[in-house]
């Protein structure tokens, strides 16, 4: 699925950037989803913030009747929380590690590299930041599920254990239940990671009232700003 390296949507800062965002998109989506979200954030003009969203291969989705679509992953079951492919879960997380790691060697610290992701991209950033070699600024998990997280190697766990997690849910969203949701909230909760939950009236989707709070936490991650 990965032997290619991932193509991204790329935005750079107007300065040298000093720090990133990696954020992943859903089932069927692309790359250039939340593009158009960034000027929204009203993130603080003091930040050089490099955003890179990185388009899903596109593979037979079994749910979907076998369907070629973007996909970070083949899901085999749409039960509450999915039966998925592992194999494809690990290639997914050593791609996305690929790209943390390309913005380390460009000059970023992973302090300053922020996780984020949507839907299906949101398992697969649960899954590459929870194991990550270097401790990362944040992680933010919207409208998603944690598959099979006794698959995530409890050392590599250690790394990131006080790295903060923002949970972001819909109060209407029928595509991943609130329960899978929690389910996520409280497994983490219950392994020691800083973790809160934000939910919004809405489906499965980005409200502004949700893009105006990642922004914040942003801000916080990113420059230390209290806003």
């Amino acid at each position: 699925m990965f032997d290619a390296p991932l193509r991204c949507e790329i935005i750079e800062p107007e300065t040298s950037a000093d720090s990133c965002v990696i954020w992943l998109h859903g089932l069927g989506a692309s790359g250039h989803d939340f593009v158009p979200v960034v000027p929204h954030l009203k993130l603080n003009e003091k930040l050089s913030v490099r955003f890179v969203f990185p388009h899903a291969p596109e593979i037979p989705v079994t749910c979907n009747a076998g369907y070629i679509m973007p996909a970070w992953y083949d899901i085999l079951a749409l039960t509450e929380i999915r039966q998925i492919n592992l194999d494809h879960i690990q290639q997914a997380r050593g791609a996305i590690n690929k790209l943390i790691l390309e913005q380390m060697e460009q000059g970023i610290p992973a302090q300053r590299i922020v996780l984020i992701g949507f839907s299906q991209g949101g398992a697969v950033a649960y899954h590459t930041a929870l194991q990550f070699s270097h401790k990362l600024a944040g992680l933010i998990a919207l409208s998603t599920y944690l598959p099979n997280p006794e698959t995530l190697d409890a050392e590599s766990r250690s790394i990131n254990q006080n790295t903060e997690i923002h949970i972001a849910h819909g109060d209407f969203d029928d595509m991943v239940t609130e329960n899978a949701a929690r389910t996520a909230f409280e497994w983490l909760q219950e392994n020691g990671y800083q973790v809160d939950w934000s939910h919004y009236p809405m489906g499965h989707e980005v409200c502004v009232t949700e893009i105006r709070q990642i922004g914040q936490w942003l801000n916080q991650w990113l420059g230390g700003l209290d806003v």
